[in-house]
């Protein structure tokens, strides 16, 4: 039997010891009923998402572009496409071809996952998981940060149909997979795009493996959190895929970095749409055309919030640096060639810290 934490809650190793240890994460702390937020959770003022640094909007298509991809032959779409690349490094698409019934699976099996008893969702733990690809843990890198954030989240590493089968949680593998399948057409139709603009004419198999040559899901669930305005979801950050893809629910959360490096713009949620954002690989690999942009999550006082991005990025093995073509009329490379699998790991080793990570490729 656990202990009573609700008791001790003002003892951070018992904290520590039931949200990380016992694998409750914070939908645990969120369900005893918390009046206060446990104070390692608590966000510096600077890391808070406030009234006075957000963008006050009302039309969700204002500042992040939302495109429609109904006739994505039409050269405005692919336009459309790569100009909110180099301006924003954010779009929502709509009409994108990945039916409603898919999102909306794969939605359903994130809570069903979420909703399993401690015990079992243990088993994917990085201390007991079976495969180093199946990851279930809380917050983003525990035992580097100074102030944890309030998400519990599952990682899934694609490597093969058949290690999906033996390792992913029964309770979500079947609706995951059918999912990343049918975001696999979406996926090479914007870096086709993307490409033709850097000169880069065809994806050839070489490019192809390149750019979307491994692929990560997460399924992450934020639960009611009793001081929302102290913390957050997820801190300040940009992703290190080549692109991500990311599935929100009706709740919203997500903000975005402005383009004036100082507010916050929120992405809200519009039904059926999938939000796109281009990841620190290509930006490396375009030589800083397009723009990987920091975005958070802000936490949430009212309603439990679930969102499922997919990372669309190299492979561990590949070697990434700013592509011949991008080169080929005489610019100046701003980033040297790194190792994938080198730039990953510089990136989790650490707390969330902004566009930090990105140095680590600087020239």
């Amino acid at each position: 039997m656990d202990p009573p934490v609700a008791q001790t809650i003002t003892d951070p190793s018992s904290v520590t010891d039931f949200v990380i240890s016992k694998s409750h994460g914070v939908k645990g702390l969120s369900e005893m009923g918390l009046k206060a937020l446990p104070k390692q959770y608590i966000q510096p003022l600077e890391e808070r998402i406030t009234t006075m640094n957000v963008v006050a909007t009302t039309n969700p298509g204002e500042y992040i572009p939302i495109i429609d991809m109904s006739n994505s032959d039409d050269p405005k779409v692919a336009e459309a496409i790569c100009n909110a690349a180099e301006k924003w490094g954010f779009f929502q698409l709509v009409n994108h071809g990945v039916p409603i019934e898919e999102l909306e699976n794969v939605m359903e099996a994130t809570h069903r996952f979420f909703e399993l008893p401690a015990e079992k969702k243990t088993k994917y733990s990085v201390e007991h998981s079976a495969s180093k690809n199946v990851r279930f843990g809380t917050s983003f890198s525990p035992h580097a940060e100074k102030a944890l954030e309030w998400k519990d989240w599952l990682s899934l590493f694609y490597v093969s149909e058949d290690e999906a089968s033996a390792f992913w949680p029964p309770a979500c593998k079947a609706e995951v997979l059918e999912y990343m399948k049918k975001t696999d057409i979406l996926t090479k139709q914007i870096l086709e795009m993307l490409m033709k603009r850097l000169n880069v004419e065809e994806l050839d198999q070489e490019k192809e493996h390149l750019l979307m040559g491994s692929k990560r899901i997460n399924l992450n669930y934020y639960p009611v959190c009793p001081n929302p305005e102290l913390t957050v979801g997820v801190g300040r950050h940009s992703d290190v895929s080549t692109l991500t893809i990311l599935l929100q629910d009706h709740i919203g959360g997500l903000y975005v970095r402005g383009t004036d490096k100082e507010s916050w713009v929120h992405v809200p949620p519009v039904k059926g749409s999938l939000v796109i954002n281009i990841g620190d690989a290509l930006q490396i690999m375009s030589n800083g055309r397009y723009k990987s942009i920091e975005h958070r999550v802000a936490a949430n006082g009212c309603k439990n919030r679930i969102s499922v991005p997919i990372f669309v990025n190299p492979r561990p093995s590949d070697l990434i640096a700013p592509l011949p073509e991008v080169l080929a009329s005489g610019e100046k490379a701003v980033y040297k060639q790194v190792l994938y699998s080198d730039y990953v790991r510089h990136f989790f080793r650490k707390a969330h810290d902004g566009k930090g990570t990105i140095d680590f490729a600087k020239a």
